[in-house]
């Protein structure tokens, strides 16, 4: 009789053999092609589970599984993908005096967190460009034809609108925002130029519209949003500190318990061009005045707001101070000074019988020009010879008093009321002349050093005016500097230094003032700070319909990827059990043809001899 020897698959305990007629009423697969079929049915469980959820076996019961969806973040170079189906758009016209501009800007849905703003990010064409378009002139150039606005908005909105996927532009949201130049119009003639733009753009265009979504702004508002922009940029929204980072103890504004909170501290934001002068900053404490009226002035700068999506959040509501002094720009101060030299010299001239500045041989001796650099000031009636001197020191001297200084506390340019600045734990950023004055001659452009500037605005000052025009026409200001630039330079050096140090009160020691042109390589403009604050309540949409997707999703992930960690482990254990099963079914049987083969009734068991022939029929 023919034996089946099990001794390769068990250990020698195990040992044993089976008769070769018992094994057709087993009807079971070989004990190897079980075990095969069991590592099999676990191995493309395990695969299953990894396609489902996306993780391998030692991650499917960790904390770190989550199931929201990952959305991409914009990054600021690359090419906006106008094909992705969760971009959103919006548009900001900025409608200035010597023209208007659209900026295309873009977002992905919100990811959900409340704490968190939208990533708002400039749209990017093909060539990675922004997608920006200027038109000239300024809007306010049709205050006698109001008519004819929507035609003079039309090519900005239909740039755009190439721009934009089409099936978007209904949800895109659109606002024209008119600055300066509407700002001194007459009303009567700014609500006619705006009421054409309200009744002509929805019928040309499919945007997002409303008639409150064309205004004109005021300083205030443009400052606030500058300052928005400016700290969105640097991150100072973004509540996640990191270890060493500066944080401002808050007295939330609107809290009645004065709710104190711990944040990252903002960046103030300078700026000074031709004819005006700003700055704007956090203001975390609550405010103290010297007096009623004070008090009354203070309300029209500062502004408290929620740049949240929900209003009963606080983490996000800021109290900024805001101002604007128009006349104390580079170029409207250098006037200013003109005009002022030109009437007192006038005037000694005609009390003392003097000819002082008549001629270029008497000529007005100017501090605030470079050394021996002649120039002409005044009207062609009273016109003056000028001659530079250079003296940097002195210049600062004479300028002082343009700046309208008060003795009152908390004062600064032209007695406005500023609010205490607490230097030891600020930032600011200056842009524009506070980045020209330091930077395209001076080269010091970056983190300010008031001592260290002094000095090379002295140096330039006492420089020949003629080793200045050579170094000029060697090329050396070339890329930076005009000569417009080389001229005034002096001027406009000791026009900066006093506006800093002494209208705005700013220590001369102060380190933590940054002259800039761009913030991480880009120019940032107050239409981001805009859209920003007016699209502020849009998160509130896709965290409710990530809510309830969240429900929703959460519940059918768990269930799918819980169930199916059972079902797997189930199954395993089926395989698991089935062989032990079958082993304890194969002992039985051997125990029992052992009994039925023993010696005494099985004689060739005795001889050892083998039967080749067994009966077929038992």
């Amino acid at each position: 009789m023919g034996r089946i020897s099990f001794s390769c698959l068990f250990p020698a305990s195990w040992h044993f053999s089976l008769p070769s007629q018992i094994l057709p009423r087993l009807l079971l697969p070989s004990f190897r092609q079980l075990l095969f079929i069991g590592l099999l049915l676990f191995l493309l469980g395990a695969l299953y589970l990894f396609l489902v959820t996306g993780k391998l076996p030692g991650s499917w019961i960790t904390k770190e599984n989550n199931f929201h969806r990952h959305i991409a973040r914009v990054t600021d170079m690359d090419r906006t993908d106008a094909s992705n189906p969760d971009l959103n758009y919006g548009l900001v016209v900025d409608c200035g005096s010597s023209g208007s501009r659209v900026y295309v800007y873009c977002w992905p849905s919100h990811n959900g967190n409340p704490h968190e703003l939208l990533d708002i990010r400039q749209m990017r064409d093909q060539n990675r460009k922004s997608v920006i378009m200027k038109i000239k002139p300024g809007i306010s150039k049709l205050a006698q034809t109001p008519e004819k606005a929507s035609d003079y908005i039309y090519p900005l909105l239909s740039f755009a609108a190439e721009h934009i996927p089409k099936n978007k532009h209904i949800e895109t949201p659109l606002y024209i925002l008119c600055t300066a130049g509407m700002r001194i119009l007459p009303e009567s003639q700014q609500e006619a130029i705006l009421e054409d733009l309200r009744t002509d753009i929805p019928v040309h265009f499919n945007f997002l519209f409303s008639d409150s979504h064309v205004e004109v702004i005021s300083g205030k508002q443009e400052g606030v949003y500058a300052w928005i922009g400016i700290n969105f940029v640097l991150g100072k929204f973004d509540h996640a500190r990191n270890d060493g980072e500066a944080v401002v103890e808050v007295n939330v504004p609107g809290s009645d318990q004065q709710e104190r909170l711990v944040r990252k501290r903002t960046a103030g934001v300078l700026d000074m061009g031709g004819v005006s002068t700003q700055i704007a900053f956090e203001v975390p404490k609550t405010v103290s005045f010297a007096s009623p009226e004070q008090e009354e002035v203070a309300k029209n700068l500062l502004a408290e707001f929620n740049l949240g999506c929900d209003a009963h959040r606080t983490d996000h509501v800021y109290r900024v101070y805001v101002s604007t002094f128009l006349g104390f720009g580079g170029n409207a101060a250098r006037q200013k000074y003109e005009q002022s030299l030109v009437k007192s010299t006038t005037t000694r001239n005609k009390l003392f019988g003097q000819r002082i500045g008549e001629t270029a041989d008497s000529p007005l001796l100017d501090p605030c020009l470079p050394t021996d650099l002649q120039d002409q000031i005044g009207t062609h009636e009273q016109k003056l010879h000028v001659l530079g001197t250079g003296d940097f020191d002195q210049c600062r001297h004479v300028l002082q008093p343009f700046l309208n200084r008060t003795n009152e506390t908390q004062t600064s340019l032209s007695g406005i009321f500023q609010p205490a600045i607490d230097y030891s734990n600020s930032q600011f950023y200056g842009f524009s002349e506070f980045y020209y004055c330091t930077e395209d001659v001076l080269r010091m452009g970056g983190d300010y050093n008031a001592s260290k500037y002094a000095q090379a605005a002295k140096s330039y000052c006492a420089t020949q005016w003629k080793t200045l025009r050579e170094c000029f026409d060697s090329g050396l200001y070339a890329s930076h500097a005009d000569l417009h630039r080389l001229q005034y330079q002096c001027f406009k050096s000791a026009w900066m230094y006093e506006v800093l140090h002494s209208g705005f009160s700013f220590p001369p020691d102060y380190k933590n003032l940054k002259t800039a042109f761009l913030v991480y390589d880009k120019e940032v403009q107050w239409t981001l700070g805009a859209i920003l604050f007016r699209t502020r309540f849009l998160p509130l949409r896709d965290i409710q319909q990530e809510s309830l997707k969240g429900v929703h999703s959460h519940w059918r992930h768990s269930f799918s990827v819980v169930n199916n960690l059972y079902l797997l482990l189930v199954c395993f254990f089926i395989v698991v059990l089935s062989i032990i099963l079958y082993v304890l079914r194969l002992r039985r049987i051997h125990r029992r043809s052992a009994q039925r083969c023993s010696p005494s009734s099985v004689p060739w068991l005795e001889d050892g001899l083998g039967s080749p022939t067994l009966p077929i029929n038992l």
